[in-house]
């Protein structure tokens, strides 16, 4: 009986030996070549580790102002509105890679933004999506993992919990897709 008890002392023993507080949530795994290892830039010059968000569900899309889809911000604002307090994010970055349709620095990104669509989920440091010398690490990192890059602006990825993509989705695809919000939920659901 003695033996029982110690093992389960030591079994008690085992998260605060690791540096885990008792009761709280364990750290997501990550998957190898996570886009969750990334540290980027946000829209303001501030570092920025993708970390932050692993264990969420993230909508990665590349953003312009000048662009025919531009006003998908509405419905990727109301979608982050909505799914944020269940684990899911959006992180826009902008790129100029396009048509020449993202020429602002990043106060008027930011100003643009905020004013026109009232946008509250993160924005990232203006990007290089195209692959070259120049090429953006986070975008590099989504290529690998997909074997996708945009064509144009507004292109999405899912990143699931363990910063594994999940699906690529093209410019055209917008924010109120029903097979989009299905995947969204399934990765929410995992």
């Amino acid at each position: 009986m003695r033996q029982v008890w110690i093992a389960g002392l030591a079994l008690m023993a085992l998260p605060l030996a690791s540096g885990a507080q008792p009761g709280a949530r364990p750290e997501p795994r990550l998957a190898p070549e996570s886009f969750y290892g990334l540290t980027t830039s946000t829209l303001e010059g501030q570092p920025a580790d993708l970390g932050s968000f692993a264990g969420k569900v993230a909508l990665v899309v590349n953003l312009a102002s000048r662009c025919g889809f531009t006003p998908q911000y509405t419905g990727l604002e109301k979608l982050y509105r909505e799914l944020q307090g269940r684990g899911f994010t959006i992180l826009g970055f902008p790129s100029n890679d396009f048509g020449g349709q993202e020429p602002g620095t990043a106060r008027e990104i930011r100003q643009f933004c905020s004013l026109n669509y009232d946008v509250t989920f993160p924005l990232f440091e203006k990007v290089v999506t195209r692959v070259g010398p120049g090429q953006s690490p986070v975008y590099a990192n989504l290529q690998k993992q997909s074997g996708e890059l945009p064509s144009w602006n507004f292109a999405k990825y899912l990143v699931g919990k363990d910063g594994r993509v999940v699906k690529f989705y093209p410019s055209r695809v917008p924010p109120e897709d029903a097979g989009l919000r299905k995947d969204i939920e399934s990765a929410l659901a995992r």
